[in-house]
């Protein structure tokens, strides 16, 4: 019997949405975290420290994976010129190509979702998970 706590279901959930993105990108060579690092690179150029927040990555795993990243060709990295010490993370037109093709499987994904749950629950689903995010935040439910 699996345990009934929303933890459980959570992570279980994210688990399988996980093997099913890397079984997809796989075929792509390359990883779910790829995809979405690909999705979080504005056109414009995104500094490297700022990926790392925005993904929930620690920076010792980001950098291992813009490393490979860089080496199949999917992004550059170029000096910030608004900041000397800094660097942009550029998609090339390869990785653009990646980007695309991780936008619409993400898309795929949630059309699919939206055909068979309705939209009621759907509404509900993000009403629970802001509250959940708002309680975590709060770092009130747990003795730190």
């Amino acid at each position: 019997m699996r345990p009934k706590t929303i933890e459980y279901a959570l992570r279980s959930t994210w688990q399988l949405i996980t093997a099913m993105y890397n079984e997809k990108a796989t075929k792509y060579d390359a990883t779910m975290t790829m995809a979405f690092t690909l999705l979080s690179i504005d056109a414009e150029g995104t500094p490297s420290t700022a990926l790392g927040p925005k993904m929930g990555m620690e920076s010792t795993s980001l950098s291992r994976m813009l490393n490979t990243m860089e080496e199949k060709g999917y992004i550059e990295r170029r000096p910030n010129p608004e900041d000397g010490r800094g660097v942009l993370i550029f998609l090339t037109e390869q990785g653009k190509e990646k980007r695309d093709l991780s936008k619409k499987t993400v898309l795929e994904f949630n059309n699919g979702l939206h055909e068979s749950i309705s939209p009621e629950k759907i509404e509900h689903f993000y009403e629970v998970i802001d509250a959940i995010k708002a309680q975590v935040e709060k770092k009130q439910l747990i003795e730190y």
